[in-house]
């Protein structure tokens, strides 16, 4: 004999799951939400991801028309809806390949400004690389010109850093210029 232990347990649903509450979206974000959670209750689980749709394409002409008609007062009353639906997919084949045209002249347009603007960029960053090796330059011949200088000073001053040394000896012997004052 089978017990029921809950009251909301139906005879099809497993014991161990709880019924969740019905909640209606009132909003997409809402109603997004509420996917990510059901998601998220089993992580483990994979998400379904649908496959993107196929591109819709006219139906082929046919190759060879036998029966040739058309909207003119010979044909027949039936014949009329018959050409007229075959004039609509002639139609709908024109504006696809019209539209398709346009898609790929777009297509290439956009390719041409990716690449006038990579282009654009890349004369900018080596304008602004051949700036900075100049500044580099610059700065390193500075420093060479004041290392030469240093060293013309340091030979022709060899005899004025005895002399330095003087001055310091005695700018040591010298009384503190600051006072002590008490704590």
């Amino acid at each position: 004999m089978a017990v029921i232990k809950e009251k909301d347990a139906r005879p099809g649903k497993p014991p161990g799951k709880e019924s969740q509450p019905l909640i209606i979206a009132k909003t997409p974000a809402e109603e997004q939400r509420l996917k990510l959670e059901r998601l998220m209750r089993n992580p483990d689980k994979p998400a379904p991801i649908p496959d993107r749709p196929k591109e819709w394409n006219p139906r082929a002409p046919p190759e060879f028309v036998r029966d040739v008609m058309g909207s003119s007062a010979g044909a027949g009353s039936g014949e009329f809806h018959v050409y007229r639906h075959l004039r609509r997919r002639e139609y709908q084949r024109q504006d696809f390949m019209d539209k398709m045209t346009e898609k790929q002249k777009m297509d290439l347009d956009y390719l041409d400004k990716v690449s006038d603007n990579q282009q654009a960029a890349d004369e900018r960053t080596a304008k602004r690389r051949k700036k900075r090796e100049k500044l580099k330059q610059k700065k390193l011949m500075a420093k060479k010109n004041k290392q030469d200088a240093n060293k013309d000073s340091d030979k022709s001053s060899s005899s004025s850093d005895e002399d330095d040394q003087e001055r310091e000896a005695e700018d040591d012997a010298e009384a503190p210029s600051f006072v002590m004052g008490k704590r």
